[in-house]
């Protein structure tokens, strides 16, 4: 599910099951992420599957990159093992205008 950054931050603000998931570069991680976001590079393809499949997927899913293309081919992929709360993040880190460390 595709969400604006207001109903992203909003819906991410109020779900106590929430999950934040990162899916870009190390190097694009360290130069500033969402707080409590859990780096898992989508372009490390078989890492990637390997930690998406650890994960507890009773949880709601909350995924970026930096534009938003990456997470939403992430969150296709996490459909399609099973995960049933994705939400993607239009506009990517980009245009995020909430907290970032």
């Amino acid at each position: 599910m595709d969400l604006s950054q207001n109903k992203w931050k909003s819906e991410l603000e109020s779900d106590n099951n929430s999950f934040i998931l990162d899916v870009r570069t190390l190097e694009e991680y360290n130069a500033g992420h969402i707080p409590n976001a859990t780096l898992i590079d989508i372009n490390k393809p078989k890492d990637f599957l390997e930690k998406i499949l650890a994960l507890d997927n009773s949880k709601n899913f909350y995924v970026y990159c930096r534009s938003g293309a990456r997470s939403s081919k992430a969150c296709q992929i996490m459909k399609h093992y099973g995960f049933r709360v994705v939400k993607n993040l239009l506009g990517g880190f980009l245009e995020w205008d909430g907290e970032y460390v």
